[in-house]
């Protein structure tokens, strides 16, 4: 198995390390050529503005698309969530709109705003995931397919999936637990089914 993380901008290194502790080939991505004989890609958090553009820059964004719609599992955190959703509600960065949800951008404020919970993911089992929140983005919506797997304490969505495309508003990077992105892997191996 081999794991690409879009490596223009942003929190890369440390889903990269985090990959790297559970024992998966994984490379960062910069140019269009990068993502050949990947079995998955990471877009990570970062600033979504300057993600896009660089994107668009180097050519990936046409790339990515594509394989999001052929089948390519994706796990999109924070600005990765925003540039998966179809659409965002309060900005002019225009998403892959590969994943049936409404996104709504620095939902909690600014960076001093930034803060930890502990969140309950059944997917991940009982015990709670210890969630980072960076000036994150929120669902606001889901439609189709898009299913929800978290949830802040008000009902604020956090999390969903949608087939092979994963996505969440806080960093599991940042954290040492490696659940999450095992979930992820799970997905692109084929362990799990595509609506749990």
């Amino acid at each position: 198995m081999k794991i690409g993380v879009l490596a223009s901008q942003g929190a890369f290194v440390e889903h990269i390390d985090m990959l790297r502790q559970l024992k998966v080939d994984t490379l960062p991505v910069r140019l269009p050529r990068e993502l050949a004989g990947l079995d998955g890609l990471i877009i990570p958090g970062g600033e979504s503005t300057s993600i896009s553009k660089l994107m668009v820059t180097y050519s990936l964004m046409a790339e990515v698309k594509s394989l999001a719609q052929s089948g390519m599992p994706i796990f999109g955190t924070c600005a990765g969530m925003i540039l998966l959703a179809s659409s965002i509600s309060d900005s002019d960065v225009t998403p892959l709109g590969v994943m049936e949800i409404t996104v709504g951008r620095n939902a909690f404020g600014r960076q001093r705003e930034s803060f930890e919970t502990e969140l309950s993911i059944p997917v991940l089992g009982e015990k709670p995931f210890p969630a980072v929140f960076i000036r994150a983005p929120v669902i606001k919506q889901v439609n189709g397919k898009a299913k929800i797997l978290a949830r802040l304490d008000d009902g604020t969505a956090v999390a969903a999936r949608q087939g092979k495309l994963l996505v969440s508003a806080f960093h599991p990077e940042l954290t040492s637990d490696p659940r999450f992105h095992q979930y992820f892997l799970d997905i692109v191996s084929g362990s799990l089914e595509s609506g749990g």
